[in-house]
C-alpha cells in the first residue's frame, strides 16, 4: 500500500505520515526533508542557492539510504527556506523525485508525504490525502513548535514565512502545491493532532474496504 499525503507548510501532513505509516507498518519518507537535506548541504559548504548546477550535483548524489531523517536535524527558516530555493530547479526535482519513487517501490509499501506526491511522485498511490489549514492556524502551531525549541522569531515572522512559502510551492512552473483530483481533502484548521489523525486513519479504512 502506498499512501501519499500532500499540504502546505504546518499543516500536520508530517506527524499523520509518519503516525500512519507506523500504524499500519510502512515506511514512512518526508520528502520535503529530502529538499532541505540538499539546502542544508549547499549552507553548510557556503554554496550560493542560485548555484542551480552544485544544486544538481548534490541531490543525485544524495542516497536516502544514507540519510537521518530526523526533522530536527534539517529545523529552523533558514533551511526551510533554502529547501524552497532549491526546490524551483527542474533538475534537482528529477532526482530527488526519481529517489522517492524508489523508496515507495520498497517493501512493504509506504507513506510519503509532502507538496507534489499525489500528482506527481505517486500519482498512483493507494490512498491519497490533502491536508490544509488556514495560514493562520499554521503559523501559530509553527510558532509554537519553534519555541519549545528554544527557536522564537515571533508568530508575525513565522505568518510571514508560511505564507512567503505558500506563493512560492503553489504558482512555481513545476510541480507546483495541488490537490490531486482523486485526493481526499482534510481541513485541520479546528482539529487537533489526534482528531486530524483519526481523520486520516477513517479516509484509509474507507479506502481499504472499497478494495484500495
Amino acid at each position: 500500500m502506498i499512501i501519499a499525503i500532500d499540504g502546505p507548510a504546518a499543516s500536520g501532513k508530517g506527524t499523520i505520515g509518519r503516525r500512519l505509516a507506523e500504524r499500519y507498518g510502512l515506511n514512512h519518507l518526508d520528502t520535503g526533508l529530502t529538499y532541505r537535506a540538499v539546502g542544508a548541504a549547499m549552507l553548510n559548504g557556503g554554496i550560493s542557492l542560485d548555484d542551480e548546477a552544485m544544486a544538481t550535483r548534490i541531490a543525485y548524489h544524495m542516497d536516502l539510504e544514507d540519510l537521518d531523517f530526523d526533522p530536527r536535524n534539517y529545523a529552523g527558516a533558514e533551511i526551510a527556506e533554502a529547501a524552497s530555493r532549491v526546490a524551483v530547479y527542474s533538475e534537482v526535482r528529477r532526482a530527488l523525485v526519481a529517489a522517492q519513487r524508489r523508496f515507495a517501490k520498497k517493501p512493504p509499501g509506504a507513506v510519503l508525504d509532502g507538496r507534489d506526491i499525489g500528482t506527481v511522485v505517486c500519482p498512483d498511490a493507494d490512498v491519497k490525502i490533502f491536508l490544509t489549514a488556514d495560514p493562520v492556524a499554521r503559523a501559530r502551531r509553527r510558532a509554537a513548535e519553534l519555541e519549545a525549541s528554544g527557536r522564537s522569531p515571533g508568530f508575525e515572522a513565522v505568518l510571514a514565512d508560511i505564507r512567503r512559502r505558500d506563493e512560492r510551492d503553489s504558482n512555481r512552473a513545476l510541480s507546483p502545491l495541488r490537490r490531486a483530483k482523486d485526493a481526499h481533502l482534510l481541513d485541520t484548521t479546528d482539529l487537533d493532532i489526534e482528531a486530524a489523525f483519526r481523520a486520516a486513519v477513517d479516509i484509509v479504512e474507507r479506502a481499504r474496504a472499497a478494495g484500495l
